[in-house]
């Protein structure tokens, strides 16, 4: 005689919103503001208005969030900003920071 023993099981799964991070533009005074608009529109998808305020922000208080992405996304958004700012010969730098909850 055999006995079929069917267990069920039901797994946990704690599916938890990827964390957050800032991609933060840092001000310098050798980037020109054009450049930053251009590379906040090119890189952002942001209007020309939106990124003139944003690098007005820059510029004014020394730095500026320019979008929250999941980590993957912002290092990628961050390095893409960073090579296209060395490419015109721009010191730019790009800062990552994990977003607090």
């Amino acid at each position: 005689m055999s006995v079929d023993t069917k267990v069920a099981i039901k797994p946990q799964i704690d599916l938890a919103e990827p964390p957050m991070f800032k991609v933060v533009y840092v001000n310098d005074n050798k980037t020109s503001m054009q450049f930053v608009i251009e590379s906040l529109v090119d890189h952002f998808a942001y209007v020309a208005g939106t990124a003139e305020r944003i690098a007005e922000i820059i510029h004014e208080e020394g730095a500026a969030v320019a979008a929250v992405l999941p980590y993957e996304v912002a290092e990628q958004k961050g390095i893409d900003v960073t090579l296209d700012a060395r490419k015109n010969g721009f010191p730019l730098q790009i800062r990552i920071e994990k977003e607090e909850a």
